[in-house]
């Protein structure tokens, strides 16, 4: 009797667990707008290495003098980890290149998602990198 129990409730935390993470997950086209494409050269300002994606927050100045900061949505940290890639492989000051971002769908974010290089055009360490097309 408590072993069918304990069979119940094991059963019943992992099937909760699994629909959680399911629920996590989203596809890029329900954040990101696929349409508003952006490209911009600026400098790491920082890297937020937190669950469930890193940010890279990139400082660019526009033509005009002023200065705007794209959060540029890499991949998850464990993942990356797993790769070699540390917080600290991309530091503040890199001059980085984004080509064909994808811009947020909310008008007043300055999310993006998309491909960071190097100005030689090798990827940025520490931001997750598509595959190419």
């Amino acid at each position: 009797m408590i072993r069918n129990r304990v069979v119940a409730f094991v059963t019943g935390a992992g099937l909760l667990f699994a629909s959680m993470t399911l629920v996590a997950h989203h596809s890029v086209s329900a954040e990101f707008d696929t349409t508003k494409k952006v490209t911009f050269t600026g400098t790491v300002k920082k890297v937020d290495w937190m669950n469930p994606h890193i940010y890279t927050h990139v400082e660019v100045k526009e033509p005009d003098g002023k200065v705007i900061v794209y959060r540029v949505e890499g991949g998850p940290p464990n993942s990356l980890y797993r790769q070699g890639i540390r917080p600290e492989s991309l530091p503040p000051g890199t001059v980085v290149v984004c080509t064909d971002c994808n811009r947020s769908k909310s008008p007043n974010s300055m999310n993006v998602n998309g491909t960071l290089r190097l100005p030689d055009g090798r990827p940025a360490l520490g931001v997750y990198v598509a595959p190419e097309k």
